[in-house]
This record gives C-alpha cells, structure tokens and sequence, in this order.
C-alpha cells in the first residue's frame, strides 16, 4: 500500500477493521503467535475486539496484546495518523498540534507520543554498531541562562551552565545515534564511542581534549575549531552538527522545552527520522508499526 499523504492513508485505511489486518500483517507475517505462551498451532476467532483465544494456554488476545496500543481505548486508525505525523514531521510534532490534527484531548496526545518514542527506541537499539566513516561530537540542550526566569537561574556562570550534554556519532552513510551523558570527560566519551563504533571505522572530531587517545585505537582525523577549522579534506564533523542543529530547531521552535527526564524518548525519536531520511513515508510508519511489540508504556511509568 503506497500513500503519499495523510489523506491518502486514512482513505486507505478506512475501518478499524483495515487497521487490525494490516497491523497483524506487520506483526505475524509467518502466521500468527501467542503473545502470551508463544504458542502458534492453532487459534479460535474471538468476536470481541478483533481477537483470537490460544489452543495451547487458553488465554484471549488480541493484535494489540504486548504493544504500545494495549489497553488503549482509541481507535487504530487515531494511532496510525499519530505515527504518520510524527514520522514525517521533520522537526517533529507537539503534543498541542497533535491533539488538535488528530482530535483527541492534549493529555492524550502527549501519552501517544511518548509511547511512539518508545517505538522509535527500539527501532534504533537494532541498528547495530557504527562502521566506515563516523563523525563524533558533542553538545548541550537547554536553555540559556540569562533568558530563564530569575528563581530558575542557577548564577554559577556561562557555558553549559544548567543544560544536559549529550554525545552523538553519525556515519557519512547516513546513521545517528546520540546518548545523554553525565559529563564530557574522557572515561564517559570514551565508554560511548568504544560501545557503539567498531574498531575498524574511520573516526573524525574536533580537538575536545576527551578524544586525545583515539588514534591508539582508531584512524583518528580531527579539526580544530578554535582557529577557526572546520574542513581538513575529508575531515569534518558537519554530519553530527547538522543532526544537532535540527534537534534544536525542533528544541527551541516546536517543543520549547525538553524534560531532562524525557530527553532520552526526544532523542530516539530525531534519531528515527534521521535514520529514515531515504525511506519513503508509507514505509516509515510501517517500520515504526513493526517496532511497537514488546515496548509497552503505562501512563503511571510515562509520569513516574
């Protein structure tokens, strides 16, 4: 099924019915599973709520069973615009224009998207380590100090005073991926690269005293910003930068603010599109339909 826009696909998915056969598609492309026994050899329609009961353990389920969309009282349909939106907003979506293109309260629109960033964090905890050439760098998310409210100012000087870094690497190939981390030292900038690029990738950064030691290990290139120097040939960080500057786009112009205990969700979801830029949009929701299993969020742990 190939849509090009919004309406085309609530035109192609016209029930909750055509939902349902599409997601179980998605799910069950061998044939159906038991999300509860993983039993598969054989099942008895259940006429409420789309469902199947299981031979093996006797317990009902139904396609939603094990997903994001379990126990949600909204339609299907509501919850493949909400993916279509946000997969293809580029700097994303707010929960307020969500809730008013989708017509569900803003509450709702909220809890959705966070679950869909859940989503969107499996989708890149499978991507596997980084390879060929990958640029590294890092980069604070917050606010500025002087802008702040004077009972939200910390008056502990300039800088990265009061915001979060955060470490992100991108392959000339196309590929993000970005982390919180406590601080930019050495021993925690070290710990991300050796974690997610292989040994034998290329690495380019700027002259961060953190990435003094990387050549001992890797083919190490970097440029010294501080003269100046973006470009040495083929040595840049202009990849990463550019992942950084659509972050804060979507930071500063659609969210406005972060919650530092959300920011991870935020990253994986910049992270999924990036990693999608060359998928069409038809696909990107069905990639992220793929991912829904197993990443459950209750609204108690979302706010907890």
């Amino acid at each position: 099924m190939k849509y090009k826009s919004l309406y085309q696909l609530m035109e192609t998915f016209k029930t909750e019915t055509d939902c349902i056969e599409h997601l179980e598609k998605l799910r069950w492309p061998t044939g159906i599973i038991c999300p509860w026994c993983g039993g598969s050899k054989k099942f008895y329609r259940v006429t409420r709520n789309h469902g199947y009961k299981c031979s093996e353990c006797g317990k009902p389920f139904s396609v939603r069973k094990g997903t994001i969309f379990e126990e949600s009282k909204l339609p299907l349909r509501k919850w493949f615009a909400a993916s279509w939106l946000m997969s293809t907003s580029r700097k994303g979506i707010s929960s307020l224009q969500l809730h008013r293109e989708i017509g569900v309260t803003q509450k709702t629109a909220w809890f959705m998207l966070g679950r869909l960033r859940e989503a969107a964090r499996m989708m890149n905890g499978n991507i596997g380590p980084m390879s060929g050439t990958v640029e590294i760098d890092e980069t604070y998310m917050g606010g500025k100090e002087k802008n702040k409210h004077a009972s939200k100012k910390l008056n502990a000087g300039r800088g990265p005073v009061g915001k979060q870094p955060v470490i992100g690497a991108v392959e000339r190939s196309g590929r993000v991926k970005a982390e919180i981390i406590p601080d930019t030292t050495r021993d925690v900038v070290n710990r991300f690269i050796y974690h997610n690029i292989s040994l034998t990738s290329t690495i380019y950064t700027d002259e961060h005293r953190s990435y003094i030691g990387l050549g001992n290990d890797y083919k190490h290139g970097s440029v010294n910003h501080s003269i100046g120097e973006y470009v040495d040939g083929m040595i840049h960080t202009n990849g990463i930068e550019s992942f950084w500057a659509l972050l804060k786009r979507g930071y500063y112009g659609i969210f406005h603010q972060f919650s530092w205990k959300h920011l991870h969700r935020y990253l994986a979801e910049f992270e999924m599109r990036w990693n999608m830029l060359h998928v069409i949009d038809c696909d990107r929701v069905d990639m992220m339909l793929e991912s829904v299993s197993g990443c459950r969020l209750t609204y108690e742990r979302l706010t907890a």
